[in-house]
């Protein structure tokens, strides 16, 4: 199996910025793609920012310009810099991973998540 573990969520001010982490070990073959998606009470999870193993990016609309994702491939670990947070940006942020363990299919691979409130 592929396990992924978040760091770095926590509290901070509207106009803060917090660098979230989720790295990924396990009998790895190979993972396409890593994101981050979130979940506020109530809500659906939601796409936040993907990034392929080439370096192609996707972000949701709410945080174009605010929010990038990066990954170290040697490492297995993807990234997510937000900056100028919001309110609104307040909820629980999942790692993910679209991968395959050795000898094994491609499968959907999640964290436990990692709390983010913006908050005065």
């Amino acid at each position: 199996q592929v396990q992924l573990v978040e760091s770095g969520g926590g509290l901070v001010q509207p106009g803060g910025s917090l660098r979230l982490s989720c790295a990924a070990s396990g009998s790895i073959f190979s993972i396409y793609v890593m994101g981050w998606y979130r979940q506020a009470p109530g809500n659906t999870r939601a796409m936040v920012a993907t990034i392929t193993n080439g370096g192609s990016t996707n972000y949701a609309d709410s945080v174009k310009g605010r929010f990038t994702i990066s990954r170290d491939n040697a490492k297995n670990t993807v990234y997510l810099q937000m900056n100028n947070l919001k309110p609104e940006d307040t909820a629980v942020y999942y790692c993910y991973a679209d991968g395959r363990v050795v000898a094994g299919p491609k499968a959907d691979y999640w964290g436990q998540g990692t709390q983010v409130t913006v908050s005065s």
